[in-house]
């Protein structure tokens, strides 16, 4: 079904870096929940209002809300396939974490009220009635929500969207919660001696899922805006594209910045040999910023770092302040490796990048390092730089 939609609604449908694609992805997906959201709340809320039952109730509301999402995720699609102007150099892709925060707090919205409404039904119990078209309905709902949900997955995968990813969850989610209704509307039915206030109790249940929804929501997109680190497949697109031109003899200090779906931007060193021709590694240089432009859609800005490869004594110092870093954790790294003898002492100057899991604190670290090389000779003065990632 998810292919067929694609197919039929979006044109060009396996192009996905294109932007128009993308809009069309978006709008397929936004109308089609509204729709099927919409559909859902009046069935629930009439067979809610009808048998008295707060939880199924409850539900209707939530699939109106869920309605009100996607609405949110139609317009955000619409802004973010805006190309960049001069306030918003990098495009508005980020706008679609915005969104996704945004329907986050309207999941957690609709938890809350939830709850306070089956606490209240808990207190002062009234027992809905019994009715298998309550069951029936909620059986359907459940059917159309995991399959919204593996919809909005497989779409948002495909398109790396977050919004459309929030959505997922959140009707995984809905799922579940409708499950525990149908679960106590069943209980209800084939006990029909039994007086316990189950759909009030059932109506919590609920109420706690859809706020750990709302919350795993709200954290994705808390992390997207405030910047995470690289995803393993952009550092090993990058990587690749390094090591695919012989010249270059290292990477390091990658730093990407992520404005939404298709709009990376990074910036890294490469390593070239000192002693080769400046304008030939410029070329070599300026070769991997156009395939990661062109075949990634990376936008990289690259410096040249000249390093010293044919010296003995500079690579037999190299090679012993590596294993004094590697004696301190074996999870540093050292690069920018410089050799600059003096007359009194000669100074030994290289980075050192340092994973966030070490807790050694950056000085503690520079002087523990130092303390290790100054045996090796007294004469030696160490300029370390300490890189986190």
């Amino acid at each position: 079904m998810t292919e067929l939609l694609s197919r039929i609604f979006v044109k060009h449908h396996r192009d996905t870096a294109n932007p128009r694609v993308r809009r069309a992805y978006g709008t397929m997906v936004s109308i089609t929940g509204m729709i099927l959201n919409l559909l859902l709340f009046i069935a629930k809320f009439l067979v809610g209002t009808l048998f008295g039952s707060v939880s199924i109730t409850a539900d209707a509301i939530n699939n109106l809300s869920d309605a009100g999402s996607q609405i949110i995720s139609l317009i955000s699609f619409r802004i973010s396939a805006k190309p960049a102007d001069r306030k918003h150099p990098f495009g508005h892709a980020r706008i679609e974490y915005v969104a996704s925060m945004i329907v986050s707090f309207l999941v957690l919205l609709i938890g809350v009220e939830l709850l306070k409404e089956s606490i209240g039904k808990i207190l002062s119990p009234a027992p809905p009635e019994r009715s298998w078209v309550a069951a029936a309905v909620l059986g359907t709902s459940i059917a159309v929500k995991l399959w919204l949900g593996v919809f909005n997955k497989t779409i948002g995968k495909r398109i790396d969207s977050a919004v459309i990813r929030a959505t997922a969850a959140d009707c995984l989610s809905d799922a579940l919660s409708t499950s525990a209704v149908l679960i106590s509307t069943l209980i209800l039915l084939l006990f029909p001696s039994l007086h316990v206030n189950l759909d009030a109790y059932m109506g919590v249940i609920v109420a706690v899922l859809i706020l750990v929804a709302g919350i795993k929501i709200l954290n994705e997109a808390k992390n997207s805006i405030l910047g995470e680190a690289p995803s393993e497949e952009i550092v090993k697109q990058i990587t690749e594209a390094v090591q695919s031109a012989p010249e270059a003899l290292g990477i390091h200090d990658l730093v990407v910045h992520n404005y939404g779906p298709g709009h990376v931007i990074a910036a890294l060193h490469v390593e070239v040999d000192g002693k080769a021709d400046i304008f030939h590694s410029h070329d070599i240089v300026d070769n991997i910023e156009r395939r990661l432009r062109t075949e990634y859609g990376i936008e990289a800005t690259i410096h040249m770092d000249p390093i010293v490869t044919d010296d003995e004594q500079v690579n037999t110092l190299r090679e012993c302040v590596t294993n004094a870093v590697r004696e301190t954790d074996d999870r540093l790294r050292i690069h920018d490796f410089r050799f600059v003898p003096g007359t009194t002492h000669s100074n030994l100057i290289f980075d050192i990048v340092a994973p966030f899991e070490i807790t050694l604190s950056d000085e503690a670290l520079r002087e523990t390092i130092s303390e290790k090389i100054t045996r090796l000779d007294p004469s030696y003065f160490t300029v370390i730089t300490v890189d986190r990632e």
